[in-house]
This record gives C-alpha cells, sequence and structure tokens, in this order.
C-alpha cells in the first residue's frame, strides 16, 4: 500500500508526470524515475494473488460457499462502482459523465465476481484455470479487437488496453484489461491451501517457490522468445540495457512482468513468516484497512498537490486527468516528490489506525465492503 502511494504521489507532483513523460521510455528518462516507478510495479500482481488468498482464508472460517460467493459479488461490484465513481473524481476531481477509466479497482471486482463462481471446483481446476490465463495469454496478443467484429468491445476488455466508445457521449479507457488478472486471483485462492501447512513447512515452499519464479523470469525474458511484447535490447547508454531487461509489459501485464513480480513476492513472504521486522511493525496497520487506505489517500495526495500547483502557478488542475498543458517549470523534482510521499503516507496513518481499531472491535457486515 505505501509503495503504491509513491506511484501515485509522483503522478501529481513530478515534473515529468506533468509534461507528459513516461517514466520507462528508455530514450527520455532516467534510472532514478524508471525505477520510482519499476518498484511500484509489484503492487497491482501482489493485490490481486493476495486478495485471492484472502478469500481461501475468509472460506477456511467456515464461511459457506454460496455466502462467500455472494459476498464476492457483491464485493466486486462495490469496488467497481467505486472504481468509477469515487476514485474517477479522487483523481479528476470531476465527475465522469463523459469520460472514465477502469484501472486496478476494476479488474480486482470482476476478477472477485469471476472468482464467485470459480470457489464451486476443486481447488486443482481453479488452479488450471488461473494458470492458463497466465501462462498462455501473451499466445493471442497477435489478435486484434477488429477481427471480433461487433464483439470488439469485449476483446479490448479481456485482452487490449484502449478506449471503448460506449455511448455517443461516454468513452471508457480500459486500462485494466481482465486477463489474465482473472488468473492471477485464482491461482492466488489455491495458494492459499499452502496456508494450511505447519509455518516451517510453509516457509520452505515461499521461499523455494518464489526463487523458482524469479529464476523463470531471468531465463525466459532472456531468451525474448515468449513471454512478453516488449522486446529486451542492448542500449546506447550504460546500464540501460539492464532497464530494458525489466521493462516489461504492465498493461496487460505478460507472464514475464508476472514472474518478475509474484516470484519475489512469495519469496518476500516466505522471508517474513512468523515474524515482523523492526522497521516494518508501523506498517501493517495500512495493510489491515487497504481499501480505506486506497480510496482516501488518492484525493489525500490529489489534494496537497492541487494546493502546491495553486501557489506556483495560480492552477489547481495541473497533473490531472484532461489538464491544460503545464506550464514548462511546473512540477517538483524526484527528491522533493519522495518528501511528499512519505507526507501523504505519514497523513495516513492516524486514520488509518482508528479504523483498524474500529474493524477489530465490530463486525458490522458494512464494515467489511470498507
Amino acid at each position: 500500500m505505501v509503495v503504491m502511494a509513491l506511484d501515485h504521489t509522483r503522478d501529481f507532483f513530478h515534473f515529468g508526470s506533468l509534461h507528459g513523460l513516461d517514466p520507462t521510455d528508455l530514450a527520455r528518462t532516467t534510472p532514478a524515475i524508471f525505477l520510482t516507478r519499476w518498484i511500484t510495479h509489484f503492487c497491482a500482481p501482489i493485490f490481486s494473488f493476495l486478495a485471492g488468498v484472502g478469500v481461501f482464508l475468509l472460506a477456511g472460517r467456515g464461511k459457506s460457499k454460496p455466502a462467500l460467493s455472494r459476498f464476492l459479488i457483491t464485493r466486486g461490484l462495490w469496488l467497481i462502482f467505486i472504481e468509477l465513481t469515487v476514485c474517477y473524481w479522487a483523481m479528476t476531481f470531476l465527475l465522469g459523465l463523459h469520460f472514465n477509466i477502469a484501472l486496478v479497482l476494476w479488474q480486482l471486482g470482476w476478477s472477485m465476481i469471476v472468482l464467485a463462481g470459480l470457489i464451486y471446483l476443486p481447488l486443482w481446476a481453479i488452479a488450471g484455470f488461473g494458470l492458463a490465463l497466465i501462462l498462455g495469454h501473451n499466445a493471442l496478443d497477435h489478435i486484434k479487437p477488429a477481427s471480433w467484429g461487433s464483439l470488439a468491445w469485449l476483446w479490448q476488455v479481456l485482452h487490449v488496453q484502449s478506449i471503448i466508445r460506449v455511448t455517443h457521449k461516454f468513452t471508457l479507457l480500459i486500462a485494466y484489461p481482465l486477463v489474465p488478472w482473472l488468473g492471477v486471483m485464482a491461482v492466488g485462492y489455491t495458494f492459499g491451501s499452502f496456508y494450511r501447512l505447519e509455518p516451517a513447512v510453509r516457509k520452505k515452499r515461499f521461499l523455494a517457490l518464489g526463487l523458482g519464479l524469479t529464476a523463470a523470469f531471468v531465463l525466459l525474458r532472456g531468451s525474448n522468445l515468449y513471454g512478453d511484447p516488449l522486446k529486451w535490447a542492448v542500449q546506447p547508454r550504460p546500464g540501460f540495457t539492464l532497464l530494458s531487461f525489466f521493462d516489461c509489459a504492465k498493461y496487460p501485464p505478460s507472464l514475464c512482468f508476472l514472474l518478475m513480480t509474484l516470484g519475489p513476492g512469495i519469496f518476500a513472504l516466505g522471508l517474513l513468516e512468523g515474524r515482523t521486522p523492526v522497521l516494518l511493525r508501523p506498517f501493517p496497520v495500512f495493510g489491515r484497512v487497504p481499501f480505506f487506505f486506497y480510496v482516501l489517500h488518492l484525493p489525500l495526495a490529489h489534494a496537497l498537490a492541487a494546493l502546491l500547483h495553486q501557489v506556483q502557478w495560480g492552477r489547481w488542475d495541473l497533473g490531472t486527468i484532461g489538464a491544460a498543458a503545464a506550464p514548462p517549470n511546473a512540477g517538483i523534482g524526484l527528491v522533493a516528490t519522495y518528501a511528499a510521499w512519505l507526507l501523504v503516507v505519514a497523513a495516513m496513518y492516524p486514520a488509518c489506525r482508528w479504523f483498524a481499531d474500529l474493524k477489530r472491535r465490530r463486525h458490522d457486515t458494512w464494515l467489511s465492503y470498507l
């Protein structure tokens, strides 16, 4: 959650974002800007994967499959609704009446709805479904929406990041096509079965699997044969060849992208099994209320950036979707952006701690949706 906030803070504050710089554009970026964006790539895959784990653990606490399925459907629809209303407003301070963006909560919501049906299958079948999407979807990269005719919109929703004209007055940017995200949550659900094992055995499994997936990324990415539409290449500037190697496609996430992020993520689960390092002990507060943190940190970061831009340029809308061109010197540098990120995280801590305590004291149904 904290690392994710870095990416959104960069979007609102950093001069590169205000002037349309793609931090992974190797022709224009710097290693520091590239790595600031790259480290946040771990967030969405781990969110989706651990959401699946959480569903499995919820089922293990005695919740029946029909009740769990109903919860997943309603929770999924709720996430989609919040994505297209509250989150769009938080990013733009506008109402999405003519244009909107389907981002991470969109894919999490649909993944939960699909998982609501999958949970009735055996674990091996759920794992097979998830792995088929993760391992095989890049074989479909050559298929274009136009080949689907009147159903082109469906292929856009499933596999191609693009804009769909829903009506003549409303368009929707599918930023997170659903495949293979549906598979990531499904595999996370089956991964939850590892938590039935003894902690020592589980730790060894996590470490071995995490290392294995990371090694698979290095080998597959190094071959340039399959697993990512963006081929890495030798770059003219020193060190940028390594950046090219790690510059994997996220929209939708390629097989290499998922190996690159989930491998180290699972390895980290093994390292953290049974203990929380002293430096990380404040952070579970955010993890206990992830949805609450997500929804609140967006308008907070945006409002702070708007205040800064108003003071600097008399313009509150810099860094928002649809804003006019920014003045040449608008925005702040990377070091100052990191300071703004820490300010956002620190400001969120008291609210998250209060809400985490509230959820611990009370067990109202509505709280499970926040």
